[in-house]
């Protein structure tokens, strides 16, 4: 696929800020491939933790991405399907660029209160595994994704996180406007004509057009229109794009300042980073353009308001949650150390565990909302046992008694293809498959086999028998 950019594209940028065509061009042409990852803060808690990650990638010369406290430049591509630590959700191979969310979210939002924050177009999950390392357990993530099976996988990658302060919905934008005044924060990575990742994705250029340009300039519109009910007075909307088009980017900061209460907010961004700041025509909004011949990362745009004018709060019924047995809790204390505040929900016949601002909110958010997952699945109470879930053995909160069955790459990568691992162990019962002492999943050992509880859909599905 020819990495040559349409005229009609650099004839729009010439003049913009920053914007300097022949390295554009050449870095365009060059099509380096630049490969990032940032660290999940729940599940690499020490140095020597990450040291053993970069090292199994053959990585140990990574550089740290400025504007990430987590994250980190690779100098090539391993392959991530056989690292037993990315399935473990160790860390989120994340563009590095769009990891500048955290400078923009620690620059204009208190972070040391409970807040609840809407990442609205989600999928597949980078920002909002990005959000929730920055968030208080005290604290609420929705993360919201419209097209159902990107909202599968959304709600898959945020299990692999492992928090239980997170609801992953599925809905509309407009859907929001039943919660006006609910969020402190609103994140919205808006659809956009995707020219910033042409240097990555090559085969995204021949979709490119001034038509599809003003089209999703006029889809961005929508969707901030209907979704700005939501925001409370004085909440944090932080607006980005993946496109280089003043269209959906500068035009669409004046838009706002036009057509609502909105206070632009200037960020502090050391000039080393190379990052160029924009002030729009109109209205004098600053966003920041990111081009990848002047920065390690591809094209990006972010931009950070403050809302001011007054939000109705939405009214709300009472409604009952389900109660947990004395049973059930005894049961479910074996396996699982609750956090203080955090607390159980029968749904179905399943159990939740949710931190306290999801217990808080879930029913009034299931009234006004689809939601595809609330909290951390702790599986299904038997009469005798629990069948425990995926989801809490990627989580931290399984208990220190439950017996864990450490696994050599081999062993690890044959469960994760959901395969019987072949390994000698006196353990007997349910146990915590691990890799390096983070956690991959279930297996259910007998005297003559191995029971492998990995989920299907999640499996290994490359051959690794030339590893």
């Amino acid at each position: 696929m020819s990495n040559h950019l349409p005229a009609a594209l650099i004839a729009s940028l010439e003049g913009l800020p920053g914007f300097d065509r022949a390295p554009f061009e050449q870095v365009h042409a060059a099509a380096e491939k630049i490969t990032s990852l940032r660290f999940n803060p729940l599940k690499v808690r020490t140095a020597e933790t990450q040291e053993n990650i970069l090292s199994a990638l053959s990585a140990s010369d990574a550089v740290q991405i400025p504007w990430s406290s987590a994250g980190y430049y690779l100098s090539q591509r391993p392959s991530f399907t056989f690292d037993p630590y990315f399935h473990a959700g160790a860390y989120y191979v994340q563009e590095a660029s769009s990891m500048f969310l955290e400078h923009a979210v620690r620059t204009t939002v208190d972070l040391s209160r409970p807040l609840k924050v809407l990442d609205l177009c989600a999928a597949p999950g980078g920002k909002s595994t990005l959000l929730q390392s920055l968030l208080n357990e005290q604290s609420m993530l929705v993360a919201n994704e419209v097209i159902k099976p990107r909202a599968a996988l959304l709600a898959d990658n945020l299990s692999k996180w492992g928090a239980a302060n997170v609801v992953v919905s599925n809905n509309d934008p407009r859907d929001f406007s039943r919660l006006p005044g609910y969020f402190d924060l609103i994140v919205i990575d808006a659809p956009c004509s995707g020219s910033g990742l042409f240097r990555r994705d090559p085969e995204l250029i021949p979709e490119w057009s001034p038509e599809n340009v003003e089209l999703c300039s006029q889809r961005q519109q929508r969707i901030l229109a209907d979704v700005l009910p939501a925001l409370k007075e004085d909440g944090i909307l932080i607006y980005s794009t993946c496109s280089f088009s003043k269209e959906e980017d500068e035009v669409i900061l004046d838009w706002l300042a036009d057509h609502f209460e909105l206070e632009n907010i200037a960020l502090n961004v050391p000039s080393a980073w190379q990052i160029v700041p924009t002030v729009t025509d109109k209205r004098n909004c600053t966003g920041y353009r990111f081009y990848p011949n002047r920065l390690k990362g591809e094209g990006f745009f972010i931009s950070c308001f403050r809302k001011r004018d007054m939000a109705h709060t939405a009214k709300r019924k009472e409604t009952k949650q389900g109660v947990v047995s004395a049973k059930e809790r005894e049961l479910l204390s074996s396996w699982i150390q609750l956090p203080d505040g955090y607390s159980y929900l029968p749904h179905q016949d399943e159990m939740l565990i949710l931190s306290p601002l999801v217990a808080t909110e879930i029913a009034f958010l299931q009234q006004q909302l689809y939601i595809r997952k609330a909290g951390v699945k702790a599986g299904q109470p038997g009469k005798k046992e629990l069948i425990p879930d995926h989801q809490l053995a990627m989580s931290p909160m399984v208990a220190a008694e439950v017996p864990v069955v450490d696994l050599e790459l081999k062993a690890a990568l044959q469960y994760l293809r959901k395969e019987d691992p072949g390994i000698d162990t006196p353990v007997r019962g349910w146990a915590l498959m691990r890799y390096g002492q983070m956690p991959l999943g279930w297996a259910k050992i007998l005297p003559n086999r191995i029971n492998n509880y990995y989920p299907k859909e999640l499996r290994i599905l490359k051959d690794i028998s030339g590893l």
